[in-house]
């Protein structure tokens, strides 16, 4: 079993862009140390700490659709479920190391993983 640094994730509503655009699939990798002390020296993290959360994942998230870049106006425009599903997933895989969740069936009880980053079935 290999190390995985990046994992793959379905943003439930998605990104919009300047033409209309939504981008939902995207990858983001581990954060390193580097990544979470860096943005406190941010003006902008100084000047309102929840603000570190933006800057946090514009450095961790490498890809969102057809985007050539991530950047914090990217991560501000997202919808707030997003936002919020980003910053589980984010605790989920630098936590944890995975984007699965163990899950129980209430009716029968067969216990399964689900994979948190894969596509949930929403449009």
């Amino acid at each position: 079993m290999s190390f995985m640094t990046q994992f793959e994730f379905t943003l439930p509503r998605g990104y919009v862009d300047k033409d209309g655009v939504v981008h939902k699939k995207g990858v983001m990798r581990l954060a390193t140390a580097k990544d979470e002390i860096l943005p406190l020296q941010d003006y902008r993290v100084q000047n309102n700490r929840a603000y570190l959360v933006i800057i946090l994942l514009s450095r961790v998230i490498e890809q969102l659709g057809g985007l050539k870049s991530i950047n914090p106006s990217i991560i501000e425009a997202l919808f707030s479920v997003d936002l919020a599903y980003l910053q589980d997933f984010y605790r989920r895989i630098n936590e944890e190391g995975t984007a699965m969740v163990k899950a129980k069936c209430p009716e029968c009880g067969h216990s399964f993983e689900v994979d948190t980053g894969g596509d949930l079935g929403e449009s």
